[in-house]
Parts: C-alpha cells; structure tokens; sequence
C-alpha cells in the first residue's frame, strides 16, 4: 500500500476522511471497481515511456 503525504498548508485530515481513508486501506485489490476508467488504445499505450526515460530526455533537450 501507498502512504499518505501531508504537504505544508494543507488543511489537517477530518474524521470522515481519516475513517474513509482507514476503510479504504483494507480493501484488496479485487474489491477496486475500475469500471468507470475508460480502456486505452494501443496508440495510447505505445506512447508511453518509463520514468526515467522521460526525465533522460528532458535533460537531453535542456542541454541542446
């Protein structure tokens, strides 16, 4: 599971989304309903890059 950031200015967490935040955390991975996400193409698919490659390639363009 991921962790929560909490980043300065953020208002403070209220017991609802500490409760539905806790709830969440125990759900598994099958109870996750990603019907709602549309599929992606394979054009779409084809466009994507890790990470690091991307970042390799800023750095590349900023140095030419």
């Amino acid at each position: 599971m991921g962790s929560i950031r909490i980043y300065k200015g953020m208002p403070p967490l209220t017991d609802e989304q500490k409760q539905r935040l806790d709830a969440l955390s125990k759900m598994t991975d099958d109870e996750i309903d990603f019907s709602d996400i549309p599929r992606m193409t394979k054009e779409e698919l084809s466009k994507f890059r890790p990470w690091r490659l991307r970042q390799q390639e800023k750095l590349n363009k900023k140095a030419s």
